[in-house]
C-alpha cells in the first residue's frame, strides 16, 4: 500500500511539473504591448493575427497618455509599447534613470497647426492664444514647427527640447498655452491656435493633410518607435513583432486609411 501511495505521489509531481512548464511556455509566447487608441493599437490589431500564426499572443494594453506606458514598460508590467517618438523616449529615460530603447521605427504622425478661426498661417492675428503640448519634446517640436515657417524665432542652442522660455522672436505677440498633449483638440474651441500631434488630431476626427493651416513634412525626425526594455533586443517575439508591423500590408493599410495623417517609416 505504502508503495502505491508512493508511485502516484511520483506520478502527480510528475504531470504538476509538465503544468508548470506549460505554462511557463505559453507565457514567454504572450507579448503585452501598451499603445495609445489610434493609430498605435490600429496597427496592432492589423498583425495580431500573423503573430498567432508564429504562435505569439498579442495582448494590447490601451493608454491614453503619454505618461503610463513608459512606466508601465519599466516597471516590467508590460512587454513593449508603441506610442512614441525616439526624442520622447530619449527625455524619459534622462528624467528617470530608465533604459528603454527603441526596436524599430515604424511612422511617421505629422504635428499640424489646427484652428477654428483662421483658414491660413497668412491671416493669424497680433496676440492671438496658442495651445501647444507641454511635455519637452513635444512642446519644443511645436515651436520648430512654428520657426520654420517664420512665425517666431527660437533661441539656436535650445535645440529639440525648446520651450517658451527660449523665445528669442514673436513679432505676432502669440500667447502660448502649454496643455497636455491629450487635451488639446478638446481645447481648440477655447484658444485661437493649437498644435495638435498627429493621432490626436486623427481621434478628434480632424484630417491633417485637410484640416491643418500649417503641417509638418513627410521627413520629419520624429519617427513613432515600438520601445522595449534594452536586456530584451534580442528577445525573437518581439523581433516578429517589429517585422510584422514593417511589412508592406501595414504600409498599404496605413496608406490606405489615414489620409496623410499617419506615414510609414520604413
Amino acid at each position: 500500500m505504502k508503495k502505491l501511495l508512493i508511485v502516484l505521489s511520483l506520478v502527480a509531481l510528475i504531470f504538476v511539473g509538465c503544468g508548470n512548464d506549460s505554462e511557463e511556455s505559453s507565457d514567454k509566447n504572450i507579448l503585452k504591448v501598451g499603445a495609445t487608441p489610434i493609430p498605435h493599437s490600429e496597427l496592432l490589431k492589423q498583425v495580431k493575427e500573423k503573430l498567432a500564426d508564429d504562435g505569439i499572443t498579442l495582448e494590447i494594453v490601451e493608454f491614453t497618455d503619454y505618461v503610463k506606458p513608459n512606466l508601465a514598460l519599466n516597471d516590467e508590467e508590460l512587454d513593449a509599447n508603441f506610442f512614441q517618438h525616439s526624442p520622447y523616449l530619449e527625455d524619459f529615460n534622462d528624467k528617470n534613470d530608465a533604459d528603454l530603447i527603441s526596436l524599430a521605427k515604424i511612422h511617421v504622425e505629422p504635428l499640424g497647426l489646427y484652428s477654428n478661426k483662421y483658414k491660413d498661417v497668412k491671416t493669424i492675428e497680433k496676440g492671438s492664444s496658442i495651445a501647444i503640448p507641454n511635455d519637452p519634446t513635444n512642446g519644443g517640436r511645436a515651436l520648430l514647427l512654428l520657426e520654420n515657417e517664420g512665425i517666431i524665432k527660437i533661441d539656436k542652442d535650445a535645440g529639440l527640447l525648446a520651450t517658451e522660455k527660449d523665445i528669442v522672436d514673436n513679432p505676432m505677440e502669440l500667447d502660448f498655452k502649454a496643455l497636455e498633449a491629450a487635451q488639446i483638440p478638446r481645447s481648440l474651441d477655447d484658444v485661437d491656435l493649437a498644435i495638435i500631434n498627429g493621432n490626436y488630431a486623427l481621434e478628434a476626427d480632424l484630417t491633417p493633410t485637410e484640416d491643418a493651416i500649417l503641417i509638418e513634412g513627410k521627413d520629419s525626425p520624429y519617427a513613432n518607435v515600438i520601445a522595449i526594455r534594452s536586456e530584451d533586443k534580442d528577445n525573437e517575439n518581439l523581433k516578429a513583432l517589429a517585422s510584422a508591423l514593417q511589412s508592406e500590408e501595414i504600409k498599404e493599410f496605413i496608406k490606405e486609411n489615414y489620409d496623410g495623417g499617419v506615414v510609414p517609416a520604413y
